[in-house]
């Protein structure tokens, strides 16, 4: 009669032969349990057979999880990023003794048996009948790769690797048929390779490539007997064996494997007794993963690369898609970065720039024509220590940016675009007082009125008492005449600067709209120094507008296989006429010839470009181009609390800071560095008459509404007078529109600049 367990039913031997047997009748053998325990962990046999035959007949093999190489547009590595650091490499290219190293230890009889090796699931029951504990397993190699696919296929997801792992007869059941099937399929030589690729040897490092990179710097093609072993011991218990942590018992478990060498024959018992007396010889490279470890100061370029994959359609139509193909890596990303301006952009940053200065600087530069992103960098490097940051402050923040910085009297030329497009004359002259209120009323889009409060009016005045009009637009353009500019647009009206604005793909960085007041033609709309080169390069292109792309190309490898991926394309559009750019163009070399851009000037090669300070000095700009290069420079308090006055910025101190004082001279090295060596290009002529003389009076057509006596307060009378509690305002009988007032916009209040009146350069 059969031995029973106190409390009844069989042994938990007695019931792993029952399981045994029914496996076999099945056609199979599940191995590789535990099987004294099968009792305690409460696994059952009955139903075995039926769960077997019902499983699916193929598996369902994941792409491994690679490294990601992100490439500058000369083919120079970038960085490497992956959720799994992995290099999948074929078997001619694993060392020999790394091949006989793992089969020695985990599977000594893998070329004798099939899926699943009778002899080891009965030596292994025996064993731990004997213990009453689970002291040997009987998996195979191949169950053992299989068992590695389903935690692949479960990825991070907590859940998922815990099913993956559990200790029960399903999964077993599931397992030995798989095993089965990858046998048949596959044959031994690529079961080894596929095991050797997908296998965990701790220290973030997923394969053997990726393992002897880490612990010796070296290839899996190049490990000699003692590494191999090794390396083979480590995959059992990577955290029990991690040579970096534990060198003696790492030592003991490489030893042990030398010694199983040995006794199937991979190797003498005299080059076993060596190698075990070397020592382990680690050479170990820490992990590179993601945007951090980036070359050439590139961390935030590699980082908006990441935004545009994980946010572009073309890579996947859900979020969920796109996401699964980055983290499964294997990709090679070549972008549009171009070394040479990138290496410029970083140094001209570090030599007027401190990382430790109270303000920051961020940059960006653009290819006209092609939208194409040629570097990206900012004082602030990226990191986690003190003075760095992971926040893109040159993007906008659905791309891992911030808020965004009022780009001031950069903003002017859109107005002045607009207004060329309208039909004005590139000589129109305004009265353009030294201080005045905002003229009212104003025409906005879907037919409303934007109307001044008579009782407490928006005002504004320019930057210096001694601007005082008349001005036509080229000399209100040189010295940046915010008077100028605010009867422009309460000329023309307000809706054809926003659409201006939105065909030169103008946007608030925050994604918010842009409101229908006249204060946005004096740079009031946070931006981004992205947004804002992209904008001038429409100007460089003759007027046509480009989407802005940083990838060239993708090649996908899975397995064996490498596959090119769709990539994003620039979209081009004509946003002005070649004329209007051309006569914007001539406008604005104006400023680095003899306005306030002087300081950015490029020499001999043709520039063009535009200053712009915000009120309270809380953000400085350049904005400028070559026809064959745009960019945009920032220097501001990426918290807009330190006002840039009184301060020290790379060692120098200002009194106060201008856009031409900081960002234009960052500009001018940047820009110079980056062009050295490439062709000098001209701007297309265009003539602008001088305004006549009796013109230079005519006051805009009545609206110049004179010096009101008072200085205008920088912003909350501007909101208040503008949009609240206004009436017909000089106009005799119109009623005060309905404006909605879009969120965020009374954000930035406190710091003066999102209002109608203001300081600007």
């Amino acid at each position: 009669m059969p031995n029973k367990r106190s409390g009844g039913g069989l042994s938990p031997t007695q019931q792993a032969a029952k399981f045994l047997g029914v496996s076999v009748l099945a056609g199979a053998v599940l191995a590789g349990i535990a099987l004294p325990a099968v009792g305690a962990l409460g696994l059952a046999a009955k139903g075995s057979v039926e769960s077997f035959d019902e499983l699916p007949a193929n598996m369902k093999t994941p792409p491994l999880s690679q490294r990601t190489t992100i490439l500058d547009a000369d083919g120079g590595q970038i960085a490497t990023v992956y959720s799994r650091d992995r290099t999948v490499v074929p078997l001619k290219d694993i060392s020999p003794y790394m091949q006989k190293a793992i089969v020695a230890i985990e599977d000594s009889r893998f070329y004798q048996h099939g899926a699943v090796d009778l002899k080891g699931v009965l030596r292994a029951l025996n064993k731990n009948a004997q213990t009453g504990g689970v002291s040997e397993g009987a998996s195979t190699l191949t169950q053992q790769y299989v068992k590695n696919v389903f935690i692949e296929e479960a990825g991070d997801d907590p859940t998922k690797v815990a099913q993956a792992t559990q200790q029960t007869i399903g999964r077993k059941i599931r397992e030995l048929k798989y095993a089965i099937q990858v046998e048949e399929e596959l044959g031994k030589k690529k079961i080894l390779e596929n095991y050797l690729n997908i296998t965990f040897f701790g220290q973030q490092a997923y394969g053997v490539e990726a393992a002897a990179q880490r612990y010796f710097s070296t290839s899996a093609k190049d490990l000699s007997v003692e590494q191999a072993a090794l390396l083979a011991g480590i995959v059992q218990s990577p955290s029990r064996y991690d040579p970096v942590n534990d060198e003696a018992e790492a030592t003991k478990r490489r030893n042990t494997v030398l010694q199983r060498m040995a006794a199937v024959g991979d190797i003498s018992r005299a080059q076993a007794a060596d190698a075990m007396k070397a020592p382990l010889g680690l050479k170990v490279s820490k992990p590179k993963n993601g945007c951090i470890t980036a070359v050439k100061g590139a961390g935030f370029f590699c980082d908006y690369v990441r935004e545009v994959f994980l946010t572009d359609p073309v890579f996947g139509k859900t979020k969920e898609q796109r996401a699964k193909i980055w983290n499964q890596g294997g990709l090679t990303i070549r972008t549009t970065m171009d070394p040479q301006s990138q290496k410029a952009a970083q140094r001209s940053i570090k030599e007027h720039v401190y990382k430790s200065d109270e303000v920051a600087t961020a940059v960006s530069l653009v290819q006209p024509g092609t939208g194409k992103v040629l570097a990206m960098g900012q004082s602030r490097p990226y990191g986690f220590k003190k003075n760095e940051t992971q926040i893109n402050l040159s993007v906008d923040q659905s791309m891992g940016g911030g808020m965004g910085y009022q780009p001031g009297s950069t903003f002017k030329p859109i107005v002045a675009a607009a207004a060329l497009e309208d039909g004005m004359a590139a000589n129109k002259v305004y009265s353009s007082p030294y201080r005045m209120a905002y003229p009212s009323p104003v025409s906005a889009c879907d037919g409303k009125r934007w109307v001044n409060d008579p009782n407490s009016p928006a005002k504004l005045q320019n930057e210096n008492s001694s601007e005082v009009g008349p001005y036509d637009m080229r000399e209100a353009t040189a010295k940046s005449v915010n008077t100028y500019y605010v009867q422009m647009i309460s000329d023309i009206g307000i809706c054809p600067v926003t659409t201006m604005a939105k065909k030169m793909g103008v946007v608030r960085a925050d994604g918010d709209k842009m409101p229908q007041v006249p204060s946005i033609a004096l740079g009031t709309q946070e931006m981004s120094p992205l947004t804002m080169a992209n904008a001038y390069a429409t100007f460089a292109s003759r007027g046509m507008y480009c989407t802005p792309i940083a990838i060239e190309s993708v090649n996908r490898r899975v397995g064996d296989k490498t596959t090119s991926l769709q990539v994003p394309k620039s979209t081009c559009s004509r946003a002005m006429s070649e004329n209007t750019a051309d006569t914007i163009n001539a406008l604005l070399k104006g400023v680095v010839e003899d306005g306030t851009g002087k300081k950015a000037g490029l020499g001999s090669r043709p520039s063009a470009g535009k200053t712009g300070t915000t009120d309270e000095r809380y953000a400085a700009w350049f904005v400028g181009y070559t026809p064959n290069m745009a960019g945009a420079v920032w220097v501001g308090d990426p918290a807009h609390k330190r006002k840039m006055v009184g301060i020290t910025i790379g060692g120098r101190s200002y009194g106060k800071v201008f856009g031409g004082e900081v960002p234009g001279p960052i500009w001018g090295d940047m820009m110079s560095g980056a062009l050295e060596g490439k062709p000098v290009e001209n701007f297309n002529s265009v003539h602008i008459p001088d305004s006549k003389p009796r013109d230079r009076g005519d006051g805009g057509g009545g609206r110049d509404d004179g010096g009101n006596g008072d200085n205008g307060d920088g912003g909350n009378d501007g909101f208040i007078g503008g949009l609240v509690g206004g009436n017909n305002g000089g106009g005799g009988d119109e009623p005060t529109p309905s404006f909605s007032i879009p969120e965020g916009f009374i954000r930035g209040q406190g710091n003066g600049g999102n209002g109608n009146g203001g300081r600007f350069d």
